[in-house]
């Protein structure tokens, strides 16, 4: 059931694989980084600063490429207020203000291992963003729970959908290229000079590109979006996911691994690689508070 607490929605650490141990290190090194800039900024620190911050210290701590390089999106730029072409995605000179709304979006790869998550925070208060957070946990609850049942990825999308009307708040995942909610992450081959082309680790797009050519063969994608090609059962593997919630002018949302496997044992079939995160960890607080 949605929110039912006594099921289990990660595995924990002492049973994951070297490899799943490899994706959840990446994933909290980039956790730490979100967490470590947020209490950095300041008012009148830029989208583009706040970018550079995020780039800097995971270079400091030996990341070499990227899924996609590191975003800040400030103010309604959380809720993509306007957004119509890739191009707007990217840092801009906004500058943040008190209590102004803010993302932190970044995609490491280290030690060929990827990750990508999303943090949403405020400078100061902002309720309208707390509330959205706070709304965002059904969402977590429902996509593990929908995946755990094998319905189509774009059933569970039109669900989350469905779910964020009721709540009062508009999809602002639909906003991204290809309307995804989530993607599918791989090993990438580590190298030593990493390229970007338009934001993104070459390496990445180029697993990217092979999942989509193997997936389009065998009927799946590896982009889950609202569309005909992600009709079909939840595809083994790891999915970076990121429900996204937009209310007048205010975004929100988290993205963190889905480990999807091919069992039969619903506990095993699906579960969030780790429920040691900033979202997660709020919830458990305002619970017991």
């Amino acid at each position: 059931m949605a929110g039912d607490t006594k099921q289990r929605t990660a595995r924990p650490a002492g049973r994951l694989s070297a490899e799943l141990r490899g994706f959840q290190e990446v994933q909290r090194l980039a956790y730490e980084c979100a967490e470590t800039v947020a209490a950095q900024l300041r008012p009148g620190v830029t989208e583009r600063e706040a970018a550079r911050m995020q780039r800097d210290w995971l270079r400091e701590r030996g990341v070499r490429d990227w899924f996609h390089l590191p975003f800040a999106w400030f103010g309604d730029r959380t809720a993509f207020a306007g957004f119509r072409i890739p191009l707007q995605f990217f840092p801009t000179n906004r500058r943040l203000e008190p209590g102004m709304p803010f993302i932190l979006d970044m995609a490491p790869v280290h030690r060929g291992y990827a990750a990508d998550v999303g943090y949403s925070g405020s400078l100061g208060l902002n309720p309208v963003q707390d509330r959205l957070m706070a709304d965002l946990r059904p969402h977590r609850d429902l996509i593990l729970e929908q995946v755990r049942e094998r319905r189509s990825l774009r059933e569970i999308y039109e669900n989350v959908e469905r779910l964020m009307t009721r709540q009062g708040y508009a999809n602002r995942h639909r906003a991204y290229p290809f309307g995804v909610i989530a993607h599918k992450i791989d090993r990438v081959e580590e190298r030593r000079w990493s390229p970007t082309a338009f934001g993104f680790g070459t390496q990445s797009l180029k697993g990217l590109a092979a999942d989509v050519l193997h997936g389009h063969r065998d009927g799946w994608s590896p982009l889950w979006s609202p569309y005909r090609f992600s009709d079909h059962a939840p595809q083994p593997g790891l999915w970076a996911v990121e429900p996204h919630l937009g209310f007048r002018g205010t975004g929100a949302k988290f993205e963190e691994i889905l480990v999807v496997t091919d069992s039969r044992d619903p506990e095993e079939s699906a579960y969030w690689l780790d429920d040691d995160l900033p979202h997660v960890r709020r919830w458990a607080e305002e619970k017991a508070g």
